[in-house]
């Protein structure tokens, strides 16, 4: 089946969970999280977590596992801590968990990250994955960051993601 066929029988709406990692910012001034969530719900999607944690590995993993198993997301879109700074631990405390890696996104948004921003796209860690039945996308904070890997990678994406995940 081609990729076209597989988007014409992809969900059209999908359940979403947000997490913004940070430790200088509060759900009310989460400019990513809120960016992402008014966009998917623009959508049709439905948005069944968003929250703010603190840059602190195991509430990270604690937090990504308790919504997966209570919320059900069939994505997780988080923004935040993938950075090279000590405080940067999302990808450690996420990455462990994945069953499956999706490689190709990284390389994509490094890629066009590049094209933005230039060699400073090395410090971006940005990575994806499988956690049980929710495909997690792990992206920088900035605000320009998510809707470069949103806009271009990830939203074009989502049904055809998780009509292969449902198969």
């Amino acid at each position: 089946m081609s990729t076209r066929e597989h988007k014409k029988q992809a969900p059209k709406h999908v359940s979403i969970g947000i997490i913004t990692v940070s430790t200088t910012r509060a759900l009310a001034d989460d400019k990513s999280g809120h960016w992402i969530r008014e966009q998917v719900t623009k959508e049709g999607h439905e948005i069944v977590y968003h929250q703010v944690i603190p840059d602190d590995a195991e509430r990270i993993s604690s937090t990504v596992q308790t919504v997966i198993q209570e919320k059900e997301p069939q994505v997780l879109l988080m923004t935040g801590g993938t950075g090279i700074t000590k405080k940067d631990v999302t990808i450690e405390a996420v990455s462990p968990m994945f069953s499956k890696v999706l490689t190709a996104f990284g390389s994509l948004f490094a890629q066009l990250s590049t094209e933005e921003i230039g060699s400073a796209a090395v410090l971006s860690r940005a990575t994806a994955g499988l956690i049980g039945n929710t495909i997690v996308f792990c992206m920088p904070g900035s605000l320009h960051a998510c809707k470069l890997a949103c806009t271009e990678l990830i939203f074009p994406e989502l049904g055809h993601l998780v009509k292969h995940l449902q198969d």
